[in-house]
């Protein structure tokens, strides 16, 4: 039997095979896409590099932060700073190679019927089709040995976040749930209490259940795609990162007696923060514009009810459209000279046709009451300290 020589590149033959001029090539022009930094990977990198450097930066108090970030109960939190951009930034990347793929294949029908589905093609060698077992069985297996094991390490090296029994005579400050309830919490700042502990967290599991009956577009089911499931993916997206955004307020921002303090800021039990908070009709009505139009009215209690019944049901109907606009639009074709802001995409055009009106509407309620009214109540109440837009005997929203 003939020993050939293996090299250390990519472990290539000798010179002898003819095959090695075309296996560097090869492995150049790998080389050279993997290593590829366009300009906007490099200004992203320099932008998340300066903004890492000026939180260093800004950080007062190291010992302060350091007893938040390692409090056993906060260590999911921290975890997962780190795990949802990441695994964020892996189905990215698979959604636009699966993009491409697609991209292709539409462009050559010859080529479709034979390619195989997925972003990386088939070989000579490769089965075309592999069982459950022991492939899938055996790496969902590993995956479980692997958890079970990280789980017992974590149960022995942090203690248990338990504390002593209740004292009614002391009472913790700042007094936190557990981090799965911490969204809950924040919004407590927000809502009414009934409205954050009982109708938005209602409102958010049935349309979880809701979403897929309301989904008309069959395709992107079982791999990553942004081409085919453009909207959907943005709404999941915005959704689960806002209440990813509320958990880290009220893990690292919010100190003794939930007031603000940023990431590193040394927290003072004895600070005290004198933010008015003033509803939307007193604050329109108090206003230059409303002194000047005579806006007082809006202080009575016909007024105030009125006046916010127009507020939400105006929100509602903006919401409404505004997210009709992101159903369809072609956001590639959008320009300003000539001036186009609402270019359709005839893909988006189709899947809209394909939805029934009790379809459209159960989605467009709970993505105004969910994925807008979040946001939007969020700015109000930190950058306005508006707290509430419609007041009455009953609710107050």
């Amino acid at each position: 039997m003939r020993l050939r020589v293996i090299s250390w590149m990519g472990f290539l033959p000798t010179e002898g095979d003819p095959r090695k001029r075309t296996k560097i090539t090869k492995l150049k022009t790998m080389a050279k896409r993997r290593f590829n930094f366009g300009k906007g990977k490099l200004i992203t990198l320099g932008v998340l590099v300066l903004l890492v450097v000026l939180a260093v930066l800004t950080v007062e108090d190291w010992h302060q932060l350091w007893k938040i970030s390692s409090a056993p109960d906060n260590v999911p939190i921290v975890a997962m700073l780190f795990l949802v951009p990441f695994f964020t930034w892996l189905g990215v990347k698979q959604s636009l190679a699966n993009d491409r793929l697609i991209k292709q294949l539409e462009q050559d029908p010859k080529l479709a019927k034979a390619h195989h589905r997925k972003a990386e093609p088939w070989r000579p060698g490769w089965a075309r089709e592999l069982h459950v077992w022991p492939y899938l069985v055996r790496i969902e297996f590993l995956a479980a040995v692997i958890v079970t094991v990280i789980l017992f390490v974590w149960s022995i090296t942090l203690n248990a976040p338990l504390e002593e029994p209740a004292n009614p005579n002391l009472t913790m400050n700042p007094s936190k749930a557990p981090w799965y309830f911490l969204g809950l919490q924040e919004m407590l700042v927000y809502f009414d209490p009934w409205i954050a502990g009982v109708v938005m967290p209602s409102l958010i599991m049935i349309g979880l259940m809701v979403f897929p009956y309301v989904d008309s577009n069959p395709l992107g089911n079982g791999y990553y795609t942004f081409r085919q499931r453009r909207f959907a993916v943005g709404m999941f997206a915005v959704g689960f990162l806002q209440w990813i955004l509320l958990i880290v307020i009220g893990t690292f921002i919010r100190g003794p007696g939930w007031i603000w303090f940023w990431p590193g800021q040394t927290w003072d039990h004895n600070a005290v923060v004198f933010d008015k908070n003033v509803d939307l009709h007193d604050w329109i009505a108090m206003s230059w514009i409303g002194k000047t139009l005579h806006l007082g009215f809006l202080q009575s209690n016909l007024g105030k009810w009125i006046f916010g019944a127009l507020v939400v049901g105006g929100f509602f109907l903006l919401g409404a459209l505004f997210f009709h606009w992101l159903m369809t639009v072609d956001f590639k074709r959008i320009s300003l000279r000539p001036l186009r802001l609402y270019p359709r995409d005839p893909f988006e055009q189709k899947l809209l046709d394909r939805t029934s009106i009790l379809q459209y509407l159960t989605f467009q309620f709970f993505a105004v009451s969910v994925l807008l009214a979040m946001p939007v109540k969020l700015f109000l109440r930190l950058a306005l300290t508006i707290k509430y837009v419609w007041v009455t005997p009953w609710f107050n929203i």
